[in-house]
């Protein structure tokens, strides 16, 4: 029944690459094009992340199958977008940040559900902290679009600082809840294999997150000596290391504990 279903998904996850998308077209890439080189890494990751975890899926206890559905969501959502963000920027020289905030308000809540899953499947978690976490998740990315975009303007020439404080509250608070809060402590009483994806999982969100406002201090002019260029490359390495990365923590942990109930 396993090779079946092993099978099964291992058909759904290639299928992926048959997908008519602007993937497929011929375009031009220049050797010394840093950004479109990053564009196209990261293109390719997040296929082959996505085929991974479909597949892995059928490898791992029930109880982990929805996280890691989620895990390949994310990075499939993500392959998605960058197909066209990739394309636009070899034929334009520019990736219109709209794309990216469409990506994030899908994926990021997607990341955020991962905290709830994984703890639900021991039976600590509560709706009240998923959706403290949520609406946390969502104020952050609603903040730094409107900062990025200037779609809502705040106090004149303040709006982009004023914006990135909030969307920064935001993201502190998601990180006193997963370090400090009751998420933190529901998570303690979780087997070693659900801690270790916790506590992998939160260090990704306090270190690898902290990408984001760099690359938006850049892209906005508050940091001097960098531009459009450079913030498009950090984007695309803080979505590369956190959305792959957060979802091989689950992986991990997911084998680990699958590993773990076989045995005994």
């Amino acid at each position: 029944m396993r090779k079946r279903t092993a099978a099964v998904g291992g058909v759904i996850a290639l299928s992926l690459m048959t997908i008519p998308s602007v993937a497929a077209e011929t375009v031009g890439l220049e050797a010394t094009d840093y950004v479109g080189i990053s564009f196209w890494i990261a293109t390719a990751a997040m296929l082959a992340t996505t085929v991974f975890f479909l597949v892995e899926r059928q490898n791992v206890a029930t109880k982990w199958k929805t996280s890691m559905s989620v895990a390949a969501l994310v990075t499939g959502i993500a392959w998605y977008h960058y197909t066209y963000m990739r394309q636009h920027w070899v034929d334009n020289g520019s990736s219109p940040i709209v794309y990216r905030y469409i990506d994030w308000l899908l994926t990021v809540p997607l990341q955020i559900a991962e905290f709830y899953l994984i703890l639900a499947a021991i039976g600590v978690a509560s709706a009240v902290m998923f959706r403290n976490l949520m609406v946390a998740s969502i104020v952050m990315l609603v903040a730094g679009f409107f900062g990025e975009t200037g779609s809502w303007e705040l106090f004149g020439d303040l709006s982009t600082e004023v914006w990135w404080v909030i969307g920064m509250a935001g993201w502190v608070y998601i990180i006193y809840e997963i370090f400090k809060g009751s998420i933190n402590e529901a998570a303690q009483k979780a087997s070693e294999s659900v801690q270790f994806a916790f506590n992998s999982m939160r260090w990704i969100v306090l270190v690898g997150w902290a990408i984001y406002p760099l690359g938006y201090m850049m892209g906005n002019d508050m940091i001097s000596g960098f531009d459009m260029d450079d913030m498009n490359i950090i984007y695309n390495i803080a979505d590369l290391v956190n959305k792959t990365a957060f979802g091989m923590m689950v992986w991990y942990a997911a084998t680990m504990d699958t590993a773990s109930e076989e045995a005994n």
